[in-house]
């Protein structure tokens, strides 16, 4: 009897605090988990205040942050500046030019190497240091235009 009186009453709390975390869009603990879990982690030895308590830690503390690591061909990370700190790069690719294919490397005037990112290729007329835009694009990528092929890509800085 005592048993069903807890089950029941428990079950009510876990009820209420469940519509109320619906109501403002956080899911508790006991919706995120499945029974199994939420038995294996030890949460239903909690008090009913005492996983109120942890759910409205969660609520406050539930701030997901997504890094995107992005790697040189040899496999090192590249770390670029924040996205409001990107520039657009203006330059000449350094020497004769008829295309990409593969993971072209892209020698620039300016010293920059920049490498194809995307698979794919190209085939341009055989043109001689052909002008270059490379503009700062959504979560650290970059694409480049290469005017003479009127065609752009997605690139990666390597130097």
């Amino acid at each position: 009897m005592y048993k069903c009186i807890v089950v029941t009453l428990s079950t009510a709390v876990f009820a209420l605090l469940a519509a109320t975390a619906f109501a403002t869009g956080f899911s508790s603990l006991e919706e995120r988990m499945s029974q199994a879990e939420f038995h294996a982690a030890g949460l239903d030895k909690l008090s009913p205040d005492e996983l109120k308590s942890l759910d409205d830690w969660l609520r406050t503390h539930n701030t997901v942050v997504t890094t995107v690591v992005t790697t040189t061909p040899s496999g090192e990370p590249v770390f670029y500046p924040r996205d409001s700190d990107r520039q657009l790069v203006e330059s000449r690719i350094d020497g004769p030019f008829n295309g990409w294919r593969g993971h072209t490397v892209f020698k620039l005037e300016n010293g920059e190497e920049w490498t194809q990112q995307e698979s794919g290729a190209m085939v341009c007329g055989s043109v001689d240091h052909p002008k270059v835009k490379i503009k700062p694009m959504l979560l650290g990528s970059w694409l480049m235009y290469v005017e003479s092929c009127g065609d752009s890509l997605r690139v990666t800085r390597t130097k």
